[in-house]
């Protein structure tokens, strides 16, 4: 199977070494101009605070990646972020609480990934729609649950999670994000099952011709996402240190914009979750660059708009030329 799927899979990681290649060297450049124009940005205290502001979206973005490989989208990614927040301050501010807080918001997220996975599988439902039902759906519940106002407070370690620093140089949050980046990429880079998703995210036909459940795939994806996605939701509670039914707001379109300028392909089968981290980087970066300079915030939206149009555009256009 492992042949097969080599051989078979054209978009896998190795084919994609030259996008991530002009990520980086984007980057790079962003870097140079950002200190040429903004030297600012380049003390310890701005750089730890960027650091910062990259754990949640980073995650989330990481978890995007895995649908969007799938030819994918999750809208409820936000929604999930949420919850997780109002989880988090859920079981009181003691110690103790940790050991009920991250299984329950790793259960309820892979829960809510789970459906949306087997919605979109099973009854064929597109993941456009599908998940911004389930935003709907999941924010209404979670606003009768709560009455629109949460209670409680987060746990030292949530709180820890989102601003805590190792020796007061690293992040916590960033050492979290690093984790998640080298198991996510070894998964999909070494392991079978991350070729399977390159390969059902490609070519769905030739993946069921050569054995593979397709639909397990997928529901997996969609079940990483959303686990992503509450993971995000701890870290963002924990860095904003409060809670409210509007935590994670925005982040649906922001980790799809990472992702795709990481290099992930709306079309599927493209990219990786260490693209999608960059992409989180530059997202960040400019955010801050902008701030510095004294642009409006409101030419963040149109940046990002501009980037998912071009990227859409570049996508169809390589396709075409296959």
């Amino acid at each position: 199977m492992a042949d097969q799927i080599q051989l078979t899979s054209k978009s896998g990681p190795a084919r994609n070494i030259p996008r991530k290649l002009i990520v980086t060297g984007v980057v790079a450049g962003l870097l140079l101009v950002v200190a040429v124009l903004a030297p600012a940005m380049f003390t310890a205290r701005s750089i730890q605070n960027m650091l910062v502001q990259l754990g949640p979206l980073g995650v989330v973005a990481m978890g995007q990646a895995f649908v969007i490989l799938v030819r994918g989208l999750d809208l409820s990614v936000a929604t999930v972020m949420a919850t997780a927040a109002v989880i988090s301050a859920s079981f009181g501010s003691e110690p103790s609480a940790l050991l009920l807080v991250v299984p329950t918001v790793i259960v309820v997220s892979g829960g809510i990934g789970l459906i949306n996975g087997l919605l979109i599988t099973k009854r064929n439902i597109e993941p456009f729609l599908c998940t911004l039902a389930m935003l709907i759906v999941v924010q209404g519940i979670r606003s009768a649950i709560t009455r629109g106002a949460p209670l409680g407070d987060t746990p030292q370690f949530i709180r820890d999670l989102g601003r805590g620093m190792i020796w007061d140089i690293v992040p916590i949050n960033t050492v979290l994000l690093l984790g998640l980046g080298i198991a996510s990429a070894f998964v999909l880079q070494r392991v079978i099952v991350g070729r399977q998703v390159y390969l059902v995210g490609s070519n769905e036909q030739a993946a069921r011709l050569v054995g593979i459940n397709t639909d397990r795939i997928t529901i997996s994806c969609y079940v990483f996402c959303s686990i992503f996605a509450g993971i995000a939701g701890m870290v963002l509670a924990g860095y904003l240190n409060q809670v409210d039914n509007w935590v994670g707001k925005g982040y649906e379109l922001d980790s799809i914009v990472a992702a795709v300028i990481g290099g992930v392909a709306l079309t599927g089968g493209v990219g990786g979750t260490i693209g999608a981290l960059l992409g989180a980087a530059v997202l960040v970066l400019l955010s801050n660059f902008i701030l510095q300079l004294g642009i409006p915030i409101h030419f963040q939206l149109i940046m990002k708009g501009v980037v998912v149009i071009c990227a859409v555009a570049i996508y169809a256009r390589r396709k075409d030329m296959r």
